[in-house]
Formats: structure tokens, C-alpha cells, sequence
């Protein structure tokens, strides 16, 4: 088998590379010194942008604070400080405490109403004395004199209590009408009497020339027993 004949150009070009190849290659000696001059420049790279970085500014110092001293644990256990110190708790528990004064507005039939204060635990017969009195006169009313004084409360000297409630009124007595003048509006206040059967009562009476008895009434259109029996009791003649 015959083998393909090489054009004499790629045979000059692959004479050329085989010249050059030993030039290409470095070798160990020659890789090893591309690696140092990489890793200087990978320092040097860090170092410049480590030194780049802006370097912060130092904060100004915090300004004097002017204002009353504290006190100090000497100050707080010296005797001045401890005799301040039992006065304002003793004060404080005064203010605290329980109410040794009580204000009342005393008004109404006394000598001197208005404003008074009076120690806690007072009564109201005290509160009237300190008003003046009562007024010649006059009497304290449905007052309870021995009762104790509220602070802020008012007390009304004389004042009348509430009414008495007045008697149920008893109902008033049945009106019985005359069957013989009653008018159709005082027949139609009947139960069960309206303004058609009033008119009917009275065209019997002027037909019948009155009424003679009440039981005459069952004779009108209209009134059967259960009618009759109540008003009956509500009629007369």
C-alpha cells in the first residue's frame, strides 16, 4: 500500500518547530523561578491594598459634665447626711400617712356656714358647733348629729327630709246613670255600649215614653244577657 505523499511546505514547517522546541521549554530551573516571581508580585499586590485601606479617625473626647456632685458613700453615712435623711422619710410618711385633718362645707340654718377643717375623727354636731350654731329657731333636720365627718363632704343644717308618700286616693264611687236623661254620650260610658246601641237605648225610650224598669233594656236590639248583666249594676231608673 502506497503512503500519501507530504506537501513540501508542512514539511518545512514541522523541521522548523522541531528546531525551536528546546528554546520553548523552560525546564525545572526555569518553572521554578516563574513561580517565585509570581508569588513575589502576589505580596507585593496584598501589601498595596492593605496599605490603601483609610485608616479611621479618632473620635473627640466626650466634653466635661458640669452638675451637682454626687454623693459619695462618706457623705451618704455621715451624721448630716443621715439627720437630712430621717427628716424627709419622716416628713414623707406624714404626708403618707394616714388623714389627720378633715374639710367639710357646713351650710343652712347655722350661725356661720362655710368652710371648716377639723381634726380627724370629728363629728357632724362638731362641724355645727364650729359653724356658729344652729339659728335660733331652727332645728337640724333628719341630720344624723353623731355620725363622722367625710373630708370634702357637704352638710346641709336643717334641711327638710323627703315627703312622706302620700295615701293611695281611693277610686271613686261608680257613676250610675238614669236611663230616662242620660245622653247618648253618657250611655256610650257603659261596657260594651258604643255610639250605635246608645242610639238605639234612646229611640226605645222616646218610642216606649221611658224606661219603667231596668230590665226593660233587654227589649233593645242588641243587649242579650251577657250585655245586660254589666250594666245593670250601672243604671237605674
Amino acid at each position: 500500500m502506497r503512503s500519501t505523499p507530504v506537501p513540501p511546505s508542512f514539511e518545512a514547517l514541522r523541521t522548523a518547530v522541531a528546531a525551536q522546541a528546546p528554546m520553548l521549554a523552560p525546564g525545572r530551573p526555569g518553572l521554578r523561578l516563574l513561580l517565585l516571581i509570581a508569588l513575589i508580585a502576589v505580596v507585593i499586590g496584598g501589601v498595596y491594598a492593605w496599605r490603601s485601606q483609610p485608616e479611621p479617625e479618632p473620635l473627640p473626647p466626650p466634653p466635661p459634665v458640669s452638675g451637682p456632685s454626687l454623693l459619695t458613700p462618706a457623705s451618704i453615712l455621715s451624721p448630716q447626711s443621715g439627720s437630712l435623711q430621717s427628716g424627709s422619710a419622716q416628713s414623707g410618711s406624714s404626708r403618707s400617712g394616714t388623714l389627720i385633718e378633715v374639710t367639710v362645707h357646713v351650710t343652712g340654718k347655722v350661725r356661720r356656714p362655710g368652710v371648716i377643717t377639723l381634726p380627724a375623727g370629728s363629728r357632724i354636731t362638731d362641724a355645727v358647733q364650729a359653724a356658729g350654731g344652729v339659728r335660733k329657731g331652727a332645728a337640724t333636720g333628719p341630720l344624723n348629729l353623731a355620725r363622722k365627718l367625710v373630708d370634702g363632704e357637704q352638710i346641709i343644717v336643717g334641711a327638710a327630709g323627703p315627703a312622706a308618700a302620700a295615701p293611695p286616693m281611693a277610686d271613686p264611687a261608680p257613676v250610675v246613670l238614669d236611663l230616662n236623661t242620660a245622653t247618648p254620650e253618657q250611655l256610650e260610658q257603659l261596657p260594651g255600649v258604643g255610639e250605635v246601641l246608645a242610639r238605639r237605648i234612646v229611640e226605645y225610650r222616646d218610642g216606649h215614653g221611658g224606661f219603667r224598669t231596668v230590665e226593660q233594656l233587654r227589649e233593645v236590639s242588641g243587649i242579650g244577657d251577657r250585655k245586660y248583666a254589666e250594666i245593670r249594676e250601672k243604671v237605674h231608673v
